[in-house]
């Protein structure tokens, strides 16, 4: 999917990750039973924030980060039929190492 969005500021825009369907238990949870993902991929990051010079200010994740992010942060956009979400740089929590 090539992404026609550039974030501004410190914003990102991001993929949520879906848990799995099925427990580990072997119960498939129905689409309303699942829970708001918390985890996923940056597909594009703003420039960042400027300094009181005017200067950007780098940011500290970048595409291809697998983040985690507050549960009801961000605002959620449809592009090509898939869910997105633009966050600020802020409401990121981590970046997941692999």
């Amino acid at each position: 999917m090539s992404l026609k969005l550039k974030p501004l500021g410190n914003r990102v825009v991001i993929e949520p990750l879906e848990q799995e369907e099925v427990t580990a238990g072997g119960i498939v949870l129905p689409e309303t039973a699942k829970e708001k993902p918390q985890k996923g991929k940056v597909l594009s990051v703003g420039p960042g924030d400027r300094d009181e010079d005017g200067k950007y200010i780098p940011m500290d994740v970048k595409d291809g980060d697998t983040v985690l992010f507050a549960k009801y942060a961000g605002t959620e956009i449809k592009v090509d039929g898939k869910k997105l979400l633009i966050l600020r740089e802020s409401d990121l929590l981590a970046i997941v190492l692999e």
